[in-house]
Formats: C-alpha cells, structure tokens, sequence
C-alpha cells in the first residue's frame, strides 16, 4: 500500500486511510480508522463530541500526528518528512471550528496573504484571485472590512474563500457552523452546498443532517474513536445497519 511518489492511477482515491491509530497519552483516541475518498466525492463524518471526527480529519494534514497506520493523499503517503508535508498540505485547504482570521487585517489581505507569501504571487494576481472566491461565497463588498465588522456567517465564508485561494483539490471542514448563531448557519452552508457541487473533494465533520442528506455521497458514523458504520445518505439515514448509529440518529433528528 505504501506508495512513495504523488502519482495516481485511474480509480485510485484521493484520500486514503487504513488502520490509522492515535494516543493522547495514554488514551486511544482512534481505533484503527479506515477511510477511503474518490475525486469529486463528498464525504461527511457524524458522531457524538469525543467520538475523534475532528482528531481524523486534523491527522490528514498533520495538524495531529497519527502512531500507526497509513495515511496516503494523491498518491503520497504522510510520514515525518517534511517535504511529502508540505506536497500533502499543499493539496488541502481546511476551515475550522472558529474562523482563525487576522483581525488587524482587511478581508482582502487576510485571502492575499497566503498565495503572495507561499506562492509567491504578485500582489495584483493575488487581489484579482481574492476577489474571484469573495464573489464565489458572494461578500464581495466586504472586501476592505475587517473580520470583527462582519458578521459570524460573513466571517466563515472569509475563512472558506481564503482556503480557496490557495487553489487545493481537497478541501477539510472541521464543523465549521458550530459557532455560529442558528440565523448564520444557512449561508455557510448554502456557500458549501455551491462548492460541493463545483466537484471539489470534500470531507465535512459536522452535525448537520440537512447537509449530509443534500451533499453527501457517503456518511461516516463515529464513536469512541472508531468508525461505526459509513453509507450512502440514502442507506445511513433510511436503514442503518448498527444499533449505536440508530440511537445518534434518534437523538440528533429530534432537535
């Protein structure tokens, strides 16, 4: 399994886990995950809090270390070395729980700042590129605000078109409407919903069962750190095979 160069044969997924395991310690916080995603497909991941959904997806970028197991993306495996990181990370954009913006900076230099530093882009094709993803998640206008004068919706979408701009064919939500108000949640979601369906391949740690319904192609059930059941929504919603799963639906669809 274990591949040394970033090349892909046809039908070979994007993102592949197996048997991945991390401590904290002394406590496991992954059982033997394994996860494999295609081009284009969207995955999401559910479960109860502490059930490892987040430390999974950090691992994929090495925001987290996994101790065993493989991870590979597009081919390259993630080790130590800090040149297959850097290829690896280069892939991926991720938008987190909280948005993680510089306040000091406007909204243009916060998306600007990234693809001038690490990509060396002049400043005009960085401007031009920011400007193309601010209008893509539809706040064009806040362009020359900064973070703290925009709403929690406004600045999750910032956080999604700065991840943009980096250009990565991987994109990792880590549930990125959990902080926000009830009445801002649709707007990071209908923003996702578009790029979802632009056919970036995506995997969205979150509660949203709306979400998971519309976008998914398959729905990963965590728990104790171990993935419990993965299905397409149609299957995970309407007949799930474990008893943990139908008791996290139960609980979930209630509210």
């Amino acid at each position: 399994m274990t591949k040394s160069t970033s090349t892909l044969n046809a039908g070979d997924p994007v993102i592949s886990l197996h048997n991945v395991s991390k401590w904290y310690g002394q406590f496991q916080c992954l059982h033997n995950v394994s996860l494999d995603v295609g081009k284009g497909e969207r995955v999401v991941v559910c479960g109860p809090s502490g059930s490892g959904k987040s430390t999974l997806i950090r691992c994929i970028n090495r925001l987290e270390v996994h101790q065993e197991g493989q991870i590979v993306v597009k081919g390259l495996e993630m080790t130590d070395n800090i040149k297959s990181i850097d290829a690896i990370r280069r892939n991926i954009g991720m938008v987190f729980q909280n948005f993680n913006l510089f306040p000091h900076l406007t909204v243009l230099e916060n998306l600007t700042l990234g693809p001038t530093l690490t990509r060396q882009m002049k400043k005009a094709d960085a401007d031009e590129l920011a400007m193309h993803f601010l209008r893509k998640v539809r706040i064009p206008e806040q362009a020359q605000k900064y973070p703290l004068q925009l709403s929690g919706g406004q600045q999750q979408r910032v956080a999604i078109a700065r991840s943009l701009c980096m250009e990565p064919e991987i994109m990792l939500f880590d549930e990125p409407t959990s902080a926000l108000d009830p009445e801002m949640i649709k707007e990071v979601l209908d923003t996702m919903i578009e790029l979802a369906q632009s056919g970036m391949t995506m995997i969205v740690v979150t509660h949203e069962m709306g979400f998971a319904r519309t976008v998914a192609d398959n729905v990963v059930f965590m728990a104790d750190g171990r993935k419990i059941e993965s299905a397409p929504p149609e299957e995970f919603f309407g007949n799930p095979r474990e008893e943990r799963t139908r008791a996290f639906l139960d609980q979930i669809l209630k509210h």
